[in-house]
């Protein structure tokens, strides 16, 4: 007697063999549903920890009261001070009253800069004798 049972794919030709052919089919849909789940975990992966990078900075957004002379230290004028990575300076448009959001990381106490965007200085403050005469 030939029987011929088709599960997923996989044919068996013979009543003995039935059991094992049906495991051998099932394991072998196991395997892809595992190897997708592994893939899908993988996928992820980099967009979780880029999600978690995001998490941890903070953002600030204020006016510049100086820059050290090596271009790594900036202070501003609420007196938070931000630190630039290792090997990197602020542009030479960083100075003091240039308006400046920032995004950094704290790393055993100091506000590592990630991000820094520029907005306008501050206009120079006007004397009496230099305003405009109507």
């Amino acid at each position: 007697m030939l029987l011929r049972i088709h599960t997923s794919g996989c044919a068996m030709d013979s009543h003995p063999l039935m059991a094992a052919a049906i495991l051998r089919c099932r394991g072998d849909s196991l395997k892809k549903l595992m190897l997708a789940g592994l893939v899908a975990v993988l996928g992820f992966a980099p967009a979780f920890a880029l999600a978690q990078a995001q998490a941890d900075e903070k953002m600030i957004v204020g006016h510049v009261q100086s820059v050290d002379e090596t271009g790594t230290k900036v202070t501003l004028t609420d007196g938070t001070r931000l630190v630039t990575p290792p090997g990197s300076v602020v542009g030479p448009g960083v100075r003091p009253g240039t308006m400046v959001v920032g995004m950094y990381r704290e790393e055993n106490g100091n506000k590592i800069l990630t991000k820094l965007a520029m907005g306008q200085s501050e206009p120079a403050p006007s004397t009496p004798s230099e305003s405009p005469k109507r």
